[in-house]
């Protein structure tokens, strides 16, 4: 399945144990994540700017991240979707990846559900989302 991560998720997967990082953990090994250089580029001035990563340290998480992600260029919205601008960014990022799902702590987001094919859910939600995509596939096998 492709799935974007949004940058709040990949931060607290980089600087906590918990939900996140198993998340990003079980999304590299068993799915394909896709990202933009709008979401990379949050995350490195978050990591510096929030949480007083050194600008080396940012880089290099980054660019190990980057390794194991597609990263795609936003397509445009037709019209503005959410009242921040980013948030448009990350649904462009999952349109332009056809991403399955957007994983996101942002309820700005979460309050939209769903756009076009795409399901924004809350990372303690993937599992079961996940389960019920499985069996989704496999039911007409």
């Amino acid at each position: 399945m492709r799935i974007v991560l949004d940058t709040n998720v990949l931060i607290a997967a980089l600087i906590a144990r918990g939900v996140c990082s198993d998340l990003l953990e079980h999304c590299v090994q068993q799915h394909e994540i896709v990202a933009s250089d709008f979401i990379l580029a949050e995350l490195r001035k978050n990591l510096v700017h929030k949480f007083e990563y050194s600008a080396q340290d940012s880089e290099e998480a980054v660019d190990l991240l980057r390794s194991r992600m597609e990263v795609v260029v936003p397509a445009a919205l037709e019209s503005p979707v959410c009242r921040d601008a980013d948030d448009d960014a990350v649904l462009g990022t999952a349109i332009a990846g056809s991403a399955a799902c957007i994983v996101t702590g942002d309820k700005d987001l979460l309050v939209i559900k769903r756009y076009h094919a795409i399901d924004i859910i809350r990372p303690s939600d993937f599992a079961g989302y996940e389960a019920g995509k499985s069996k989704g596939s496999t039911a007409g096998q």
